[in-house]
């Protein structure tokens, strides 16, 4: 039977878990339940890259998506070298950043729609899947705790909100799939549900 992938996603998946192990997804750590490892974020994106027929050196990079960005002492000549240039490559660019300690939030973000608009469409599906995952758990959250929700990000309310509405605008750009529809639809969704009766945001 003919093999759907090498070793090196099971290296990846090996080395996410090991980086990932002790943070938590945002959020998640509250009073009677178990918090959310972050590794399961990182399984979602890689699941859902999967799913919309990416190949290899696309779940490699959805596993490893916010190595560079999160974890310091990582470079992106070591991802190179164990996955490819290829992987190396989606990967930076998938960062908002690779500099310890971070730019300021804003400038991060920026920074990140601007480039996210000219990527290639192998890597758009990968912010995609990243995103949407990313809305989607917003959104959950939304609906059980309500605006408290975005008292866990860095940025307020109307900075995420913004984000994600430049972020969708950004991916559509000279790229169509179905995933740009459904992370516009999530994103939308949250906008409404954020205008309080008085229709002030």
């Amino acid at each position: 039977m003919t093999k759907q992938y090498s070793d090196k996603v099971g290296e990846a998946l090996k080395l996410a878990a090991d980086a990932f192990a002790s943070k938590i997804r945002k959020g998640t750590a509250t009073a009677g339940r178990q918090p959310i490892p972050y590794l399961s974020h990182l399984l979602q994106v890689a699941a859902w890259v999967a799913e919309n027929h990416g190949d290899e050196d696309q779940i490699i990079a959805a596993v490893l998506h916010d190595y560079l960005e999160d974890i310091e002492g990582t470079s992106e000549a070591e991802l190179s070298r164990r996955f490819g240039s290829r992987v190396s490559t989606m990967v930076v660019a998938l960062s908002d950043t690779t500099v310890h300690p971070k730019p300021p939030w804003q400038e991060r973000k920026e920074a990140y729609i601007a480039k996210l608009r000219n990527m290639p469409a192998d890597t758009k599906l990968v912010s995609a899947c990243d995103k949407l995952h990313n809305a989607s758990s917003i959104l959950a959250d939304f609906r059980e705790v309500g605006a408290d929700v975005f008292a866990k990000f860095t940025a307020s309310q109307e900075q995420t909100l913004w984000y994600y509405e430049q972020v969708t605008e950004a991916l559509a750009h000279e790229w169509e799939h179905p995933l740009v529809d459904k992370l516009r639809g999530i994103v939308a969704v949250l906008r409404l549900a954020s205008v309080d009766k008085t229709g002030d945001r």
